[in-house]
């Protein structure tokens, strides 16, 4: 008589972890290619020559992770490519991160604690075929192409004095790397402080409720933010007509913009400047104080931005209204037995960590243009090259280049949100003693709090 199997069906345990860490690296790769490559079609870059498309949407995943852009070239020894890109198209980063933390939570659902060792491992193997994929990007993220000089007699005077311009890119593969390994973890560490899905070790069980009501909150201003961007750029997209390129700056740079809003209506400030053209349509208001002359930087804040639209005002009682939401929230998501001044400072660190963040990912720098025997031209059309890796229609429409650059004031950003934070977290806390927390029953109390407790795994 034959004897029933007894071993479960499937591949070996430690196949399997690997094929879940692969699972989680190619949704996350597929969904940020499919974000950027609709991104870059709506903005015209599949007009690159030499069928250079595939290569631009690497090129965008490359800086969605954090890295860098360079591009070269040149026309023999009579000009040369100066230019490069960091900045990241935040769609793609979002869209990444949330599919790469959903396939990872769900390899771990319907539980409420994971052994630390088995969950180091997940993350170990998570981590090395990540690498490995910001490896084949950085290869796969490069290209090159002769520029047109416009005719037939233009391209025959150039072939004769070797003039024929070449111009490539590629990502920088140290930062490509480096800070996609960072984004990564960052990632995970995330989804462990925001998800309630998300099993911990029993050693760090004790921690979720301190970490996890906060840090939800304020992934729900984010994403608030986003949604009321989508809102705004819908209705630009009908009222002013350019639907194509309105969605490609959804597609590609929206959180950029409305998380700078959200500093903004803090109180925060960015220092930038921009000169020659940008591409994609960006706020008037925000391009309009970023053009100053040669050698000023501006500051981009309420003030400034109310100078050339007194709407901008706005953003001030929409972060208050917001963040207060979110402090109540997170506030209603705690137990009721943890004090208002600890549901202050909870909160008040969450904030914190989050205008950080937002800070560093709403880092621009590019400096794009064409230098001639030593001579730079700041006017033309080489600013359509770099464009066409930023999703810019018409890519090789000159010579010439431009600039921009934005960098946060963490120094004053970072506390002013701490500050919000410890305002709206005190006043969310004392407005939910007066409804039901989360996970208790008739009241709260006692039998609250072992609610709470028993369902914090959920």
């Amino acid at each position: 008589m034959q004897q029933p199997m007894t071993g479960a069906a499937g591949p070996p345990g430690a196949v399997r972890g690997w094929l879940d860490a692969l699972a989680v690296v190619l949704a996350g790769m597929v969904a940020m290619a499919a974000v950027a490559a609709l991104g870059l079609w709506l903005a015209g870059a599949a007009d690159l020559p030499g069928g250079g498309f595939p290569s631009v949407v690497a090129a965008a995943l490359a800086l969605a992770v954090g890295g860098s852009v360079q591009l070269d070239g040149g026309a023999g020894n009579f000009a040369a490519v100066d230019a490069g890109i960091s900045a990241m198209p935040l769609s793609v980063s979002v869209v990444g991160a949330v599919v790469m933390a959903e396939v990872f939570l769900r390899q771990l659902r319907f539980r409420a604690v994971a052994g630390g060792g088995e969950l180091l491992g997940r993350i170990a193997r998570t981590v090395v075929l990540w690498v490995l994929a910001l490896v084949l990007l950085t290869l796969a993220a490069r290209h090159s192409f002769v520029v047109p000089l416009g005719g037939g007699l233009a391209e025959s005077i150039g072939g004769a004095l070797g003039l024929t311009p070449e111009v490539g890119f590629h990502a920088d593969g140290l930062s490509t790397i480096g800070i996609g390994l960072a984004w990564m973890l960052v990632v995970l560490a995330a989804t462990f402080a925001v998800s309630r899905r998300a099993p911990l070790p029993p050693a760090l069980v004790r921690y979720q409720l301190a970490v996890r009501p906060a840090a939800f909150a304020l992934w729900m201003v984010l994403l608030a933010y986003l949604a009321l961007g989508v809102v705004a750029g819908v209705l630009t997209a009908i009222v002013n007509g350019n639907a194509r390129q309105t969605m490609a700056v959804v597609l590609l740079v929206l959180p950029d913009l409305v998380w700078m809003a959200f500093g903004i209506g803090l109180g925060a400030d960015w220092q930038g400047r921009l000169s020659g053209a940008l591409g994609l349509p960006v706020p008037k208001p925000l391009a309009d104080v970023l053009r100053v002359p040669k050698g000023q930087t501006a500051t981009v804040d309420l003030g400034t931005l109310a100078e050339q639209d007194a709407r901008s005002w706005w953003l001030l009682p929409l972060a208050a209204v917001v963040l207060f939401a979110a402090a109540f929230l997170a506030a209603r998501r705690s137990p009721r037995t943890v004090r208002l001044w600890r549901h202050a400072v909870r909160f008040a660190l969450a904030a914190a960590v989050t205008m950080l963040l937002v800070g560093l990912w709403t880092r621009m720098d590019a400096e794009y243009g064409i230098s001639v025997l030593g001579v730079g031209l700041d006017q033309g059309g080489l600013g359509d090259l770099l464009g066409s890796v930023l999703g810019e229609s018409n890519p090789v429409a000159g010579i010439g280049g431009g600039s921009i650059t934005l960098h946060p004031s963490l120094w004053t950003a970072v506390p002013l949100a701490a500050g919000w934070g410890l305002v709206t977290g005190g006043l969310g806390a004392l407005l939910a003693t007066r409804v039901q927390h989360r996970g208790e029953v008739d009241g709260g109390g006692a039998a609250g709090q072992a609610a709470e407790d028993g369902s914090s795994g959920r």
